[in-house]
């Protein structure tokens, strides 16, 4: 029944394909390269991939006595089952797992399809051999997990820290009044600013550039038991060691029936410490569009308002900090509850798993919205120089450590007297200066220093930028 002032569509009236969320909606451009990676699809193409070349290692190690070695040509075919995963690939597995009701079953399945009516077909019952499923899926994801960082995330992520570092290099010399507490502090350079924050994504980006992605082949307790049983005189250890370096991993050799996940709740703490470095760029980036510092004009033909025309509001920043949020609470749950399973094996991390994606497609339309926020701004010396002319009680610091230095008493006490609770103009602070008996050379040092030139070392500690 209808109810006053609700909208009850039909069933279905806005179809099965309608998005659930927004990464899969409105943001799908912005990162649609991770889907290559960390989507359902990618997962079982790499759980393709770790089963073909298991088998093709199972027989070019003779591990397996009595195991022909391949062809050339067999071991080309057997690789094109997983290069050549296409959509179609994704349907048939859908189909053949309503059947199982076990994806890496399924997977099995789908592999040895492919070897029927095929010299192959001798080698069936050697795909998945000595295999749990969890044997397929930890290396599946750490693959997934790594090319989607190095490929995607990564490049993106050093993209946006030389736009910052090229505006600090830009902006070097521009001097601007620092707010320490929000008040009045000694100035710096606004690339200076810009630089500090550049230093700080850097430096986690060489962390993440540095991640180990561990992975094991090991059965269902990590104990090599079935291998044993199977193939008693082979060394298991050398072989499950070679296979997993050979896929480009790190060998785990201790573990349950799961790979500990640990590299995992390491790479999304340095991701998520990288996001939240972001974050601060993004509030103090707000900020000084806010107090006029920056204006938006470059490619800003948005609409900033439905009703004040005369706004261009810094939606690009908000949005990157609500998506650095969103994807800092994914990858805070990931890193928690990654590292837990109760004794050799529980569940929680095959759901907890499957969003990772998610994770990390936040972060990356946080960056592409903070890369395109960065794009459209122009500093406007002007502003900065209104505000470093407005407060000229900035210089007591440097007057009264000159005073120090020159053994003059209660400099700190003399300034605070003349400085605190009150505006200073130039007048006011040189006749001050001129006061103080200092030697003639000193006393014209300060004399010439003016809010803007007390800058100290600002612009050199840009070339600090690696």
């Amino acid at each position: 029944m209808h109810q006053p002032g609700r909208l009850n569509p039909p069933p279905n009236v806005l179809g099965d394909d309608v998005p659930l969320g927004p990464l899969d909606g409105r943001y799908r451009a912005a990162v649609a390269p991770l889907a290559q990676h960390l989507s359902e699809a990618a997962l079982n193409q790499r759980r393709v991939h770790v089963e073909v070349e298991w088998l093709i290692h199972l027989t070019e190690s003779g591990a397996v006595p009595g195991v022909r070695r391949l062809t050339p040509e067999e071991t080309s075919y057997l690789r094109s089952i997983a290069s050549d995963f296409n959509a179609e690939s994704v349907a048939e597995l859908a189909e053949t797992e309503r059947v199982t009701l076990h994806d890496v079953k399924a997977v099995e399945y789908y592999v040895k399809k492919r070897m029927e009516g095929h010299s192959l077909a001798d080698l069936a019952e050697i795909v998945h051999l000595f295999c749990t499923s969890e044997d397929i899926n930890n290396l599946a994801y750490a693959l997934m997990v790594r090319d989607a960082t190095a490929l995607v995330w990564l490049p993106s992520a050093w993209a946006l820290h030389e736009d910052v570092a090229d505006l600090a290099r830009e902006l070097r010399d521009l001097p601007m009044l620092a707010r320490t507490h929000g008040q009045p502090a000694t100035p710096t350079t606004l690339g200076k600013e810009l630089a500090v924050l550049a230093h700080r994504l850097g430096r986690q980006l060489r962390r993440i550039d540095n991640s180990e992605f561990l992975g094991k082949i090991n059965g269902a307790t990590g104990t090599f038991s079935a291998h044993v049983a199977g193939a008693p005189d082979t060394d298991w250890v050398q072989v499950s060691r070679s296979f997993v370096e050979h896929l480009g991993l790190t060998w785990n050799p201790l573990t349950t029936q799961i790979e500990s996940h640990d590299w995992q709740a390491e790479l999304y703490a340095d991701v998520a410490r990288f996001n939240r470095v972001l974050h601060n760029l993004c509030t103090d980036v707000w900020t000084y569009i806010s107090m006029g510092y920056f204006v938006q004009v470059r490619g800003q033909g948005t609409v900033g308002s439905s009703t004040m025309p005369h706004k261009v509001n810094p939606i690009r920043f908000e949005n990157a900090e609500a998506n650095l949020e969103v994807s800092n609470g994914l990858f805070g749950v990931l890193e928690s509850t990654l590292v837990t399973s109760r004794l050799q094996r529980d569940l929680t991390d095959s759901s907890m798993q499957r969003n990772i994606g998610t994770a990390f497609g936040h972060s990356l339309l946080a960056i592409d919205n903070a890369r395109k926020g960065l794009a459209g701004l122009d500093a406007d010396p002007k502003a900065l120089a209104r505000d470093l002319d407005a407060t000229w009680e900035v210089l007591g610091e440097a007057v009264q450590s000159v005073m120090r230095v020159h053994g003059l008493e209660q400099p700190y006490e003399r300034l605070k007297e003349l400085t605190r609770g009150r505006k200073v103009d130039a007048e006011v602070m040189r006749e001050f200066v001129a006061g103080l008996g200092l030697p003639d050379d000193v006393a014209k040092r300060l004399m010439d220093l003016t809010p803007g030139s007390y800058v100290g070392l600002a612009s050199r500690l840009v070339d600090e930028l690696r």
